[in-house]
Order: C-alpha cells, then structure tokens, then sequence
C-alpha cells in the first residue's frame, strides 16, 4: 500500500529493512541508492547491445563488404526471440527469485556479444563459419536481454514505491542510455587502427566489465525485500495455463496492445526522420546527425519531466502515470502531424522546435509506460507478475524490432506511387501519428492506479 504498511505476500519473509535495516526506505521498499544499483545493471546490458547494432554493424557493411541485409537480419534474430520472454518471466515466478534470472541474462547476453565479434572477425577468414557463429551469437544477446530485461522489471515493480516508479523509470532508462554513451566512444577509441583481434579484445573486455558491474550491482538486493517462497511442485500451474489466465484478464490485454500500438509508432520514426530532414530542408549528414541529437535531448528532458512531477505532486492528479502516457500519445501525434505537414510549409517550418517537442513527448510517454508496467505486473496473483511483465515485454520488443524496418518499408512503397519522394515521409509520418492516438484512446481504457501518497525518506537521509 502506498504510503502505509506493505502487506507481505504469502510465504514472504520479513524484510531486514523492517528489522532496522538502513538499506532501504522506512516502509520496506527500496531506497534511491538500490534503485540506481539496478540501473547499473541497464547501464551494463545498454553497453553491450550497443556494439552489437552498432559497431558490429558498421564493421560487417565497410569492413567486410556485406550487404546491409546481413546485420540487419542478425539483429533481427536479437529481436525475434524477444517473444519467449514471458515463458522467462514464467521462470522466475516459479523460483521465487529474480536475481539468478537476471545473473543468467546477462552471463547468456556477455557471452553472446563476445561470440558476435569472434565471428565477425572470423567471417573475414571464413563467412559461412563467422556468420553461422555471429548468429547463434545475436541468438544469445536476444535471450540474454530477455532474461535479465524481464526479471529486472519485475523486481523493480515489487521493490519500488508507487510514488516512486516515475522516477525510477527515468532512473533505469536514463542509466541504459549512459551505456550506449560511455560505451560507444571508449570502444571506438580502442578499435583504432582497427583489426579482427583489437574488435575481439575490445568485445571481450566491455563484456567482461559489463557481468562484472551487474552481478555487483544486484548482489544482495533482493534479500533486503520480502521474498516468495518456491512454489511446491504439485501446485503449480503449467506455462500456458498462467499465459492464458494472465491474457484473460481485459486490463492485462488492453494494456499489451497499448504497448505494441504505441513502441510501433515509436520506433518506425527511428530510420526515416534523417533522410527526411535531408531530402526536405536539404541538410547536411553533419546536421541530420545533430538533429536526431536534439531528439535525444528532448527524450532525456520528457523523462526528467515526468520523474519530476510525479514526485512533487505525488498525491494528486498530476501523480497519475496514466496521465502522463496521454499528454505523451498525444503530443508525440501533434508533433508527428506537424512533421508531415513541414513538406508544404518548406523552409519556414520551424524543424528543429517541432523535433525537439517531438523528443520531449516520447521521453514523457516511455517512462510513463515503464512506471505503468511496473505498478500493472503487481495487479492479481504475484505468482503471475513474472509472467505479466514478459507478455508486455515481448510486445515490446517485437514492436520495436518491426518498427524500424515497416517505417523504412512503408516510405519505400508509398514512393512507388507517388511522384514526389517526400510525401512518402509525410504519409508515413502521418500514419504513426494516428497509431499513437490509438494508444491515446487504449491508455485512456487502463484501469486508473489510485494516486500514489507520498514515501518517507530513505532513514539515512531522515536521520539528520
């Protein structure tokens, strides 16, 4: 309950924090210092992943002369086995315990990074073996993600309080977006001169780092928390029973379609707003760079936002996550409309300001997203939380992975019937436009979670 007592869940243990313990707030929840723990642990996946979609990537396509197919499809592979993330989720609600699903996540996504780069560099040798190796590879980052993304989320949503979910959101996101910024460079600066050896010493190292500074990271946190004891083998329930049971239930469903809906039109912006500020405004790569930099910004600055409301105004209205995913929906649609209209206005359409906005929108409704995924996969039988979450989890992914290359696809087909190339963007534009008012109009269906009060102070801070 928030603001009040936690009620212990069946078979929990009390906590240390309940006992006296000073790790975690006065209520039994987790303190700011194990909440940016547990963002270190996105900060480590984040750096991994990014060499995997960029820098191998870049090396498959300029080094080895590979079509861009070929990346593509790997990466496609990372995202496909995103669907078995509820039977993972299915896992840990059965143990009990989320750290080793996490743990085992990312010994499986490690190990597949590094695999990747060994078989980029083998592929220069021979192909057939470097990219069969690359594969498997690509396999293992997807289910590495999965495991550790999916038990990661769920631990968040019952350690977390209410009022404090916006702001963790932002925590842990933010903290994976350090990832791919610290990692990029420093990898970059390392691969200079570049040969198939400096990439697997490279690889190899930030994977090693990377477990390094997750298993750290977790170690501990989840016995400071009321833990469910292992579900008896008689009593439990097989997968797709619990599968079943949690797409039975209306706000679980809505809410899984709301994720697909919203990530679709939230990733196919992602490889056509360069091209379009390109061909329509004529600006330079530099300059599109800086653009799609911009929109960064603005995600960062709606993330901050959104933390930062739900925290002041805990209690209110304006605490409401469900809110949040509404104004982001819905602004994210006006700025996507006002893209698709920068086609007639031409050269005094104000694109900058209208990224920017666009950027601030998206940030507002991803961390309201995540906030409203942790506080939904508490909804029911904790038993099914694991479960809940990988459902919402594999929508997610596969929205993302399909987002990409149906924007890309469906500017391409729209090219074939009109005479000027740049209204292709503006439908596409357009059309995601009304996918997100779609999700508008599914958010405003979500049951609403009731205002969170507001959450005592660590004790360390209390104290003095």
């Amino acid at each position: 309950m928030a603001g009040g007592s936690r009620t212990e869940r069946p078979g929990a243990r009390p906590s240390p924090a309940k006992a006296g313990g000073r790790a975690v707030a006065s209520d039994g929840y987790l303190g700011w210092p194990q909440i940016v723990r547990l963002g270190l642990v996105q900060t480590a996946l984040g750096s991994v992943v990014v060499l995997m979609t960029a820098t191998l990537n870049r090396v498959m396509v300029v080094e080895l002369a590979l079509p861009a197919i070929v990346p593509g499809l790997l990466v496609a592979l990372h995202y496909a086995v995103q669907v078995l993330r509820p039977r993972w989720g299915y896992g840990s609600d059965r143990s009990g315990r989320r750290t080793p699903w996490i743990v085992g996540g990312m010994v499986a996504l490690c190990l597949g990074g590094f695999g990747a780069a060994c078989g980029t560099a083998l592929a220069a040798e021979n192909l057939a073996l470097g990219l069969a190796l690359a594969a498997l590879s690509f396999l293992c980052v997807g289910m590495g993600v999965g495991a550790a993304g999916t038990s990661l989320l769920v631990l968040l949503s019952g350690g977390v309080a209410p009022a404090r979910r916006g702001a963790a959101a932002t925590i842990v996101w933010v903290m994976m977006i350090v990832g791919f910024a610290v990692t990029a460079p420093l990898a970059g600066h390392f691969l200079d001169p570049f040969s198939g050896l400096r990439l697997v010493a490279v690889s190899g190292t930030v994977s090693l780092v990377a477990f390094c500074v997750a298993a750290l990271a977790v170690a501990g946190i989840e016995r400071r928390l009321p833990v469910r004891a292992p579900e008896p083998a008689e009593a439990r329930r097989p997968f797709f029973t619990v599968l079943a049971q949690v797409l039975a239930d209306p706000v679980a469903r809505t809410f899984t379609i709301f994720v697909f809906v919203s990530m679709l039109a939230y990733s196919a912006q992602e490889l056509i707003l360069e091209p379009y500020a390109g061909l329509v405004f004529a600006m330079s790569p530099g300059a599109t760079t800086k653009l799609a930099g911009l929109q960064h910004g603005g995600v960062l600055a709606g993330m901050l936002l959104v933390a930062g409301v739900t925290l002041a105004a805990r209690g209110t209205a304006l605490a409401s996550l469900r809110l949040w995913i509404g104004i982001g929906c819905a602004g994210s649609a006006a700025a996507l409309f006002a893209l698709a209209s920068g086609v007639a206005a031409g050269s005094d359409f104000p694109l900058r300001a209208t990224v920017f906005a666009l950027g601030v929108a998206n940030g507002a409704y991803a961390v309201a997203a995540i906030g409203s995924m942790m506080a939904l996969a508490g909804r029911g039988d904790a038993r099914e939380r694991g479960t809940r979450m990988g459902v919402w989890g594999a929508a997610q992914g596969v929205a993302f992975g399909a987002g990409g290359f149906l924007g890309a696809a469906a500017v391409d087909a729209v090219r074939l019937v009109t005479a000027e190339p740049v209204q292709a963007y503006a439908a596409v534009f357009a059309a995601e436009g009304v996918l997100f008012l779609v999700a508008v109009v599914l958010a405003a269906r979500l049951e609403p979670a009731p205002a969170p009060d507001s959450v005592p102070l660590d004790p360390a801070f209390s104290a003095r």
